[in-house]
């Protein structure tokens, strides 16, 4: 199993602010967080593990971790596929940084026939279907 990491979307009111933020820094280059330390387990994440991103205290998407690098200041860069997939909405308390998520825990992506066409649902509905605990 993957381990994966979670993240609180800062200043991202929903799914739709990130993906349009993701997307507009995929114009610019490679998307990348960064952070002061290197993940003890990056080994474990690199390549297989996703960050999962917290917006209103839901794990509410995901986003592939292609690899670990160095940024300015000595930072640790986060490389990340800028484009979301949606997964089944699970609490999650926020947090500072990052933290682990271990692939056992980590909710199922949106899409496929067992989604029943969630997929295909607009972010926005998605995210406010979530909260309501429909889906």
């Amino acid at each position: 199993m993957p381990l994966h990491l979670t993240k609180v979307a800062f200043g991202a009111a929903s799914v739709d602010l990130l993906a349009e933020r993701l997307a507009a820094r995929a114009e610019a280059g490679p998307v990348f967080l960064t952070t002061r330390y290197l993940p003890k387990r990056h080994e474990e994440i690199a390549g297989a593990g996703s960050l999962f991103w917290i917006i209103k205290h839901q794990l509410v998407a995901r986003s592939p971790i292609l690899s670990f690098g160095d940024a300015e200041g000595g930072r640790i860069a986060i490389h990340i596929d800028p484009a979301l997939r949606l997964v089944q909405a699970r609490p999650k308390r926020a947090h500072q940084g990052w933290r682990y998520l271990e692939g056992v825990e980590a909710p199922v992506d949106l899409g496929g026939e067992a989604a029943d066409g969630l997929a295909a649902m607009p972010p926005a509905l998605v995210g406010r279907l979530s909260e309501l605990a429909l889906i």
